[in-house]
């Protein structure tokens, strides 16, 4: 199947591509402003189908929309007919085409153009009015708030909002690639002569900007951002997309004994905390028992032995860990427990908790094992 897809450098274009070229039975005409009309009139009479992403959003002369928005549809259509191409065809058009400004009089007379050559030629016509896409690849200080935000803050740029109550309506570019992908397949999501993404987050900028900032303290703090709230996680996705490449990598503070390391590594206010505990050998590390706080450790290098003692009772229990093959032990309520490093190396431990550490209540009583 041979797809055109206009406007293939945009921020749309760019992820619909990445996610087509994951199919081996697809052949993609990329075409964009770089591109000649030899290509365009070859594309138009090859296709199966038709992506029109291309548009003007934010042009240094208002009479660029109609340009943009409205004179290249037409060139574009007008080569489909000259060749007698009826493939099916989705214009990304957008809400604003219901305004009375300058680029949504040129998204409206676009999509009025679609739906005459639609209706004269019995072609397939799909019309998408988008709202805020927000995601991955896009361009920063252009037309999107969040990738602005996004690229700020990642760099310790000041953001300023001037009405944090604003409400903004925002579509992840996943998802309107998951629903592209839909129309291609000719199940696309219809709402009357409109079709639209069928997932939508209705968000604050003041709610934006401060989750965003949670995100840039989540390197100091270790708090992770919570991954069961959909917009939250995809947003957090897009925020690492626009971490600068030098700064990818930060440090964790270790805290180093004799004995070896202690360091936290993430926490989460639902899900507790994930450390790393490194022991020299033939360090014993713990000798303390929880009432209701309980661990798993699971040793990823190195030997050793997790010990368990009841209290009140003088049974030792004991597990023989290794980095060899790995297993989750978990270290119950009510149980004084210790780990011991048994082999010539260093034994490193992942360990995860529960609950994230509160020095005003540690829920943690020394008692050898």
């Amino acid at each position: 199947m041979k797809i055109l897809i206009t406007g293939s450098k945009g921020f749309i274009g760019k992820n619909l591509i990445a996610e087509l070229r994951t199919f081996d039975k697809f052949i993609l005409f990329e075409y964009d402003i770089d591109s000649s009309l030899t290509e365009l009139e070859f594309y138009c009479k090859e296709a199966d189908f038709v992506f029109h992403l291309a548009g003007v959003n934010r042009p240094l002369d208002e009479a660029e929309f109609i340009k943009g928005n409205y004179d290249f549809t037409s060139l574009l259509l007008d080569r489909l007919r000259k060749f007698g191409n009826k493939c099916p065809l989705v214009i990304s058009s957008s809400t604003q085409a219901t305004l009375p400004n300058s680029y949504g009089k040129s998204k409206l007379a676009g999509e009025s153009l679609v739906r005459d050559y639609g209706r004269s030629t019995g072609a397939k016509i799909m019309i998408y009015r988008f709202t805020n896409v927000f995601g991955k690849w896009c361009r920063p200080n252009y037309n999107s708030a969040v990738a602005t935000f996004c690229h700020n803050i990642a760099r310790g740029i000041p953001v300023s909002v001037s009405d944090v109550g604003k409400e903004m309506w925002l579509v992840y570019i996943d998802d309107v690639v998951r629903e592209l992908v839909r129309a291609l397949g000719n199940e696309p999501n219809l709402k009357g002569d409109f079709c639209e993404v069928p997932i939508s987050h209705c968000v604050t900028l003041g709610e934006i900007v401060s989750l965003l900032e949670s995100f840039k303290s989540s390197r100091s703090d270790l708090l992770i951002p919570e991954q069961s709230e959909d917009f939250t996680r995809k947003l957090y996705s897009t925020y690492l997309s626009y971490i600068p490449v030098d700064n990818f990598i930060y440090d964790l503070k270790m805290n180093v004994d004799v004995r070896g390391s202690f360091t936290e590594f993430i926490k989460s206010p639902d899900r507790g905390q994930v450390s790393i505990n490194i022991s020299k050998p033939g360090i014993v590390k713990g000798n303390h028992w929880h009432h209701s706080k309980n661990e798993k450790f699971l040793v990823v290098a190195g030997s050793g032995v997790i010990r368990f003692r009841m209290l009140e009772s003088d049974e030792i229990i004991e597990y023989f860990v290794s980095g060899e093959k790995l297993q989750v032990v978990d270290v119950p309520v009510g149980f004084t427990h210790n780990i011991e490093n048994l082999g010539e190396s260093d034994m490193v431990t992942v360990m995860w908790v529960n609950e994230i550490f509160d020095a005003s209540a540690p829920d943690t009583y020394f008692l050898e094992v």
